[in-house]
This record gives C-alpha cells, sequence and structure tokens, in this order.
C-alpha cells in the first residue's frame, strides 16, 4: 500500500503538539508498516522550513522511510481543475478543516459579506498527488480533501 503524507502529520511530529503528536506517529507507523509512506514536492518545500539543513531534511526522510515523488502531469492536471473549481465556486464563507463546516461573516459596521481566500493551489497538488500516486491521504485537513477529492481515502 501506498500513503501520501500531508505536512500537518509531519509537523504535529517536527513541532510538538500536545493534541495531536502522538495520534500522528502512530498514524505514520501504522501506514508504515502496511507499505510506503510518500510525500509530494509540496510537503518537501513545507517541511524545509523546520530543519536547519537539507542534509537534516533527507536525513529525516530516511530516518522515517519517507520517499519523494514528484507530481506527474496528470496530477498536476488534477490539481488545477479541482482548484479551478473551488475557485469558481468558492462563497464568501471559510470551511473548517476539522469537519467541513462553512462559517460567513459580515462587517458589523455595514453588513458587507467579507471574502476569503482559504485555499491555495499547494492543497490541491497535494491532494491530487495522493490521489494519482497513492492510496490514502494522512492529513488532518479533511474539510478540502472531502469536498474536492471524495474519491481519496483520507485517514486522521
Amino acid at each position: 500500500m501506498i500513503t501520501a503524507t500531508d505536512t500537518n502529520i509531519l509537523l504535529d511530529i517536527l513541532i510538538p503538539d500536545e493534541v495531536h503528536s502522538s495520534s500522528s506517529k502512530q498514524l505514520l507507523d501504522a501506514y508504515l508498516v502496511k507499505g510506503q509512506l510518500i510525500i509530494c514536492e509540496i510537503v518537501y518545500a513545507e517541511l524545509a522550513s523546520q530543519f536547519p539543513s537539507e542534509k537534516e531534511l533527507k536525513s529525516f526522510l530516511l530516518d522515517t522511510g519517507i520517499r519523494l515523488i514528484y507530481s506527474n502531469e496528470k496530477a498536476l492536471y488534477v490539481a488545477g481543475k479541482r482548484w479551478a473549481e473551488y475557485s469558481k465556486n468558492r462563497k464568501h464563507t471559510l470551511q473548517c478543516s476539522e469537519c467541513g463546516e462553512k462559517i460567513t461573516f459580515t462587517c458589523p459596521k455595514c453588513n458587507h459579506i467579507i471574502a476569503f481566500r482559504q485555499r491555495i493551489l499547494n492543497d490541491f497538488i497535494i491532494g491530487a498527488h495522493a490521489f494519482i500516486h497513492a492510496e490514502v491521504l494522512l492529513t488532518r485537513d479533511r474539510g478540502v480533501y472531502k469536498t474536492y477529492f471524495k474519491e481519496l481515502k483520507i485517514k486522521m
């Protein structure tokens, strides 16, 4: 089994998060036993911010058994199409990354709806990469993946 990993699961371990650190570590260990763990180039770049050198990042990935797999043209195309769908259908709401609930905010002075740009293309590249290159995505960010990658199996 090939399992893709989102940045937030790895950051739970690298920047110890009292709430999620233990469960994220257990999740990674459980899926490593089942097969291969992979990340895309976006996750690699986001992880780079946590290491003083490229050598230390590569060492972390080697020690954890995580491989960098580059996105292919199909994954990038899917990411672009799903992001375009999101951009076209985006309402003036925020979506909870835990449960998917959508919330609207209005200005208290003029009652105008406050628009947010909550998702960027990176999220869609991570999702499309997992959809094309893996069977499962480990993430705590269910909202966008549940909505725009319904066919993707998500574990958290």
